[in-house]
C-alpha cells in the first residue's frame, strides 16, 4: 500500500535520478499530498519544487545532512526551512566544501590504483555537483565501462580509497536548520538502506548524544522499518514528547524504494500518526 505523506524523498540535485519535474509527476500519479525534497546537503531540489507544486499538494521545503557525532555518523532532516538563511548557507557550504575535497581523493585513487581516467567532461560534471558522492563517480564510470552496477562500481572500486570526513557536526546541523526556522529530525534512527539495524542499547546511546546537540523529531516511519521497530520508536518519541516523521528515502532508481513506502508490512500511515505535522501547523 502507498501511503498519501512522504517526507524523505532524493532528486538529481543529490543522488535521486528523477528530476523535479519526473518526480512531481510521479507524486501526483501516486496520489501524495503532502510530501518533502530533502536532497543530501543541497537546497537546490527543494528551491526547484517550491516553483513548480500547485495547490493540490502540500510542499515542506527539506534537506538531509550528513552528519557526524562523538559516536557516530548520523543523518539530520530539516523541514520548512527558510532556504536563503544564512546560518544554513553556511552549514551547506562547510558539507559541500568537504565533499569536493574527498572526490579529489576518490578520483586520484582510482586513476592510481585501477587506471581509470576519467574524461575532462565528465570531471567537470562532478565538480559541478554541489552533493558531489560516490554513487554519482560510480555512474560515470559505468559509462567507461567500469562496473556491471552502482554498487558494483563501489564495492569493488572505492572502498579502499582513505577518504577524509565528509561530514559536518550534527549539533552545526540542527543548529542550521532550526536558525532557518526548521524542525530538526534524526533519519531513519535504526539504520538506513543496507545497513545493519541497531540494537535497543545503541540507538539509545546515539539518542542520548543527539538530544543533547537538540534534535527534536525522529523519524519512526521508514520503508526498511518494521511494524515492530516503528512501534518501538514511536513509543520513544512519545516519551520524549517528540515529533514523529515518516518517509520513504526514495532515491529513483538509484534504490529499490517506491514513494510513500513509510514501512516493511504495506500498512496504512495514517497522517495523525505523523506528528511533525502538527507541530509544521499542517
Amino acid at each position: 500500500m502507498k501511503n498519501l505523506i512522504d517526507l524523505h524523498i532524493h532528486t538529481q540535485a543529490s543522488d535521486g535520478t528523477d528530476s523535479i519535474r519526473e518526480l512531481l509527476t510521479k507524486i501526483k500519479q501516486q496520489g501524495i499530498r503532502v510530501f518533502s525534497v530533502t536532497d543530501h546537503d543541497t537546497v537546490d531540489g527543494a528551491r526547484e519544487m517550491a516553483a513548480q507544486v500547485d495547490l493540490s499538494e502540500i510542499f515542506i521545503s527539506g534537506v538531509e545532512f550528513s552528519c557526524k557525532t562523538p559516536l557516530a555518523k548520523c543523518h539530520i532532516l530539516g523541514y520548512w526551512i527558510d532556504c536563503d538563511n544564512d546560518e544554513l548557507q553556511t552549514a551547506l557550504q562547510e558539507g559541500e566544501r568537504l565533499r569536493r575535497k574527498n572526490l579529489e581523493v576518490r578520483l586520484a585513487f582510482l586513476k592510481r590504483e585501477w587506471g581509470i581516467a576519467f574524461p575532462q567532461e565528465a570531471v567537470d560534471r562532478l565538480y559541478a555537483m554541489k552533493s558531489v558522492g560516490k554513487p554519482h563517480i560510480a555512474r560515470e564510470m559505468l559509462k567507461l565501462g567500469w562496473g556491471r552496477d552502482i554498487d558494483d562500481a563501489i564495492q569493488n572500486y572505492m572502498n579502499g580509497c582513505k577518504v577524509q570526513n565528509d561530514r559536518i557536526d550534527a549539533e552545526m546541523a540542527i543548529h542550521a536548520i532550526q536558525a532557518a526556522g526548521g524542525i530538526a529530525v534524526w533519519a531513519h534512527p535504526l539504520g538506513g538502506e543496507g545497513s545493519r539495524h541497531l540494537s535497543a542499547e545503541e540507538f539509545e546511546k546515539r539518542l542520548e548524544v543527539l538530544r543533547g546537540e537538540g534534535i527534536q523529531g525522529l523519524e519512526c516511519f521508514y520503508s526498511r522499518y518494521s511494524g515492530e521497530e516503528a512501534a518501538y520508536l514511536r513509543r520513544r518519541a512519545e516519551s520524549l514528547g517528540m515529533p514523529v516523521s515518516g518517509g520513504s528515502d526514495y532515491h529513483g532508481e538509484n534504490k529499490t524504494i517506491s514513494l510513500g513506502e513509510l514501512g516493511t508490512d504495506g500498512r496504512e500511515i495514517r497522517r495523525e500518526q505523523i506528528t511533525i505535522l502538527s507541530e509544521l501547523g499542517i
